[in-house]
């Protein structure tokens, strides 16, 4: 079977890619370096497996991320539904059964006759692609190296940016005591799907000293930069004593039973397997080396006896400069029937680089069936997102998750001067235009489908 498309790469960009250019009657070269080649982060050979948390993050409907999985069920996301149908108790965010996610995600890529599954390490795109043939999309993710990333930067004459990235330890759950640790959601919103672990201030200071004190593992680069929105404890630490208080350890809206307060701070562990026998750390992303690791969580009260099933660990994230090389569609202006998605391409966290797969598929798809290309709308978060990595300032170019600050305001006009919403206060006025903000997105999604003339069926209205 002569492939029409190549995807490098099944991660959750990857995965996404390949399984939409495939229902859509495409012949697609899935090529996996994993298992031959793993990367300091993966442990398994499976598509889409999440190494550093396994969070989709929040559900609320009001959310950017909310906003962005509407639209992505409006398009029948692969990696959402395979996401919906192993999710683990998280209270408002999707998350899963890391294990039971990844393996669904492989058996529906590998069970697709549309789809050659080839396992090899990829040191370019093929040269059919080269030759301005066949399309390929470049999802090798991350944690692209070697061959693939000498490629990248000596084709475009530029090398790749970088951060660094951590990931939390995961603890068996039988190993956490529950007589000091309680299951509770934040101010007691929806079901208590998280263990809390309670520390006044002596434990906290005691914890922090340790944490501050404890050997790290080196990285290779004297200006190591770190990703903002996931930044290891000891980072936070260093930027002051309360820092990790008003971060992952904030107590606020979690009252420990045996004292009918809140405490000085709280560790919180989430659900990460269907069984409930494993519980990561949330926030926890750790750069400490691992033999100092259980000596310093076993501080935190609940964990004294704490058996880890995975040590954190922190690994370099490569990506390009976007603005610089893409367009909107996310092709590569340079090198047209290229494309780019996933981390790879700047955009940052799991459900984002879902959202490029599919939308590197919907341009890929059109490129094949010789149709004009097709920006997605602004106004839709999926679309801002691509705008945002097609248009950002190239000096200053940092991987970017889905916000809403990514949307176009609305008409000055939008929000009614009558509106019971306005005079309800801030907060209020915030969820009315937070509202309309979605009402918007779904509905150029959905405009957005019937103008690609059927290429792209919705799933369903119902959002």
């Amino acid at each position: 079977m002569e492939p029409d498309v190549c995807v490098i790469g099944a991660g959750l960009a990857g995965s996404e890619a390949a399984w939409q250019l495939a229902i859509r009657g495409n012949k697609v070269l899935l090529v996996e370096m994993r298992p031959e080649a793993q990367t300091p982060a993966h442990q398994t050979g499976y598509a889409a497996e999440m190494v550093c948390s396994n969070s989709f993050k929040s559900d609320d409907p009001l959310s950017a991320t909310g906003i962005l999985k509407a639209e992505m069920e409006i398009l029948d996301s692969l990696i959402l539904a395979s996401a919906r149908e192993t999710a683990v108790p998280a209270g408002q965010s999707l998350a899963v059964d890391r294990a039971l996610f990844a393996k669904l995600v492989t058996e529906k890529l590998k069970g697709n006759g549309n789809i050659i599954w080839e396992t090899r390490l990829a040191e370019k795109p093929p040269s059919a692609t080269l030759d301005g043939g066949m399309p390929t999309i470049l999802a090798s993710g991350p944690l692209t190296t070697g061959p693939l990333a000498d490629w990248i930067s000596s084709t475009f004459d530029e090398s790749c940016l970088y951060f660094y990235d951590a990931i939390a330890p995961i603890v068996e759950r039988d190993s956490i005591d529950m007589s000091i640790a309680f299951p509770a959601s934040r101010y007691a919103k929806g079901p208590p799907d998280f263990l809390n672990c309670p520390l006044d201030k002596e434990q906290y200071d005691r914890l922090l000293d340790a944490m501050l004190a404890a050997p790290q593992a080196r990285l290779h680069d004297f200006d190591a930069r770190f990703f903002e929105s996931c930044l290891p404890i000891e980072v936070m630490a260093e930027r002051g004593r309360d820092t990790l208080r008003y971060g992952p350890m904030k107590p606020v809206g979690l009252t420990d039973p045996r004292t009918g307060r809140w405490p000085y701070a709280a560790v919180q562990l989430r659900q990460d397997s269907i069984a409930a026998d494993l519980f990561n750390m949330v926030g926890f992303q750790t750069r400490m080396a691992q033999g100092a690791q259980a000596e310093v969580l076993r501080l935190i009260p609940g964990l004294e006896n704490a058996v880890f099933a995975r040590y954190g660990s922190i690994h370099r994230n490569t990506y390009i400069c976007a603005p610089r090389l893409l367009n909107a569609t996310l092709e590569a202006k340079a090198l047209p029937r290229l494309f780019f998605a996933g981390q790879l391409s700047g955009a940052e966290g799991y459900l984002e680089s879902a959202a490029t797969g599919l939308a590197a598929a919907m341009a890929v798809d059109r490129r094949i069936k010789n149709l004009p290309p097709l920006e997605l709308p602004r106004q839709t978060m999926m679309g801002s997102l691509l705008h945002y990595l097609a248009n950002a300032e190239p000096k200053d170019f940092a991987p970017m998750n889905a916000i809403m600050g990514l949307l176009p305001e609305l008409p000055e006009n939008a929000l009614d001067a009558n509106s019971p919403n306005k005079k309800d206060g801030a907060k209020s006025k915030k969820a009315a235009k937070r509202a309309l903000m979605r009402g918007r997105a779904l509905a150029a999604m959905r405009e957005f489908v019937r103008c690609s003339k059927g290429q792209w069926p919705t799933a369903t209205d119902q959002h």
